[in-house]
């Protein structure tokens, strides 16, 4: 990692027991990532993916509350059971958002014995919203989100 990323990267990386085929299931399926996105009590109320290079990904987590919020994206690369990348800095068919935020990065690497080494990247335009996500959670909240993630590949 350059010094420029590591200003501007988090990334969490576990093992979870699982094969990776039903990790990437759990990305690219939008019943699936209704059930598993978001840190509860947080949830997912809307989730629609066209997984593919330059589809658009977008996921409304819903707070407590009722209060909706949108992500909208696009996919960069999808590698199936291998690798996502996507970006909120376009909103649909490479058309600009207001205001790009961060890349990610989603790797499985195979381990054997079903169990895969999940790694989840996110980099940033800047450092400021590098340290703007993670006071936002960024550890605990991706960290819940893979415990979620991994109970559910674990059992679908």
């Amino acid at each position: 990692m350059t010094e420029q990323n590591a200003r501007h990267e988090l990334s969490l990386s576990r093992i979870i027991d699982a094969p990776r085929e039903k990790i990437f299931r759990c990305w690219t399926q939008a019943e699936l990532v209704k059930r598993w996105f978001a840190p509860l009590p947080w949830t997912i109320s809307a989730a629609e993916l066209d997984v593919r290079a330059g589809g658009t990904s977008s996921v409304t987590m819903r707070s407590p509350e009722g209060e909706d919020y949108p992500n909208v994206g696009v996919y960069l690369e999808v590698v199936p059971n291998e690798r996502i990348v996507f970006t909120d800095a376009f909103t649909s068919a490479w058309v600009p958002s207001a205001k790009p935020f961060m890349v990610g990065t989603i790797q499985l690497d195979d381990l054997g014995n079903g169990k895969t080494r999940y790694t989840a990247t996110v980099l940033h335009w800047t450092a400021e919203d590098r340290e703007a996500h993670e006071k936002m959670g960024f550890y605990e909240g991706w960290g819940q989100c893979t415990d979620q993630l991994a109970a559910l590949a674990a059992k679908i």
